[in-house]
């Protein structure tokens, strides 16, 4: 089966665990700030720069608009990719000085990726926040500034 929308990755999602992605995904899509659009991207559902905003897309596949966060439903954990927390020092500092404030178990992170296992323990809040911190505006700075050749 091919996913080509948002509503069909949730759909697809084991019933188990159906409920809190749910929860993740509109938790997100409450508060990531206007003009990034939700699509499927990579797989996954992802919030990127539309080209009608940021029409040389992203430099890596320019036929694909700019990601900015996805997440995933993965066998063993829940994935939320940031692209502003990796091109961001700051903001990936105020999330890890943030994160023990709202879980006790360790911080599961790589350069973009936070995983969670423990799916019932996911710091809804804490994510809001976090989506709340960068405009498109200042996602395509830091872009530009960081990545774009």
């Amino acid at each position: 089966m091919t996913i080509e929308t948002p509503q069909n990755y949730l759909d697809n999602v084991d019933e188990e665990r159906s409920f809190v992605f749910k929860k993740l995904y509109d938790t997100i899509n409450t508060n990531i700030p206007e003009g990034f659009e939700a699509q499927i991207s990579y797989g996954m559902i992802g919030w990127v720069v539309p080209f009608s905003i940021y029409p040389d897309g992203y430099h890596c596949s320019p036929e694909l608009p700019l990601p900015f966060l996805s997440i995933a439903a993965q066998k063993n954990f829940f994935a939320i990719y940031h692209m502003g927390i990796y091109a961001d020092p700051s903001l990936l500092n105020w999330f890890v000085e943030e994160y023990p404030k709202h879980s006790k178990r360790k911080l599961d992170m790589g350069k973009s990726c936070i995983r969670f296992k423990k799916i019932e323990e996911i710091p809804f809040e804490l994510i809001a926040e976090l989506c709340q911190k960068m405009t498109v505006e200042h996602w395509i700075s830091l872009y530009d500034k960081n990545f774009k050749k």
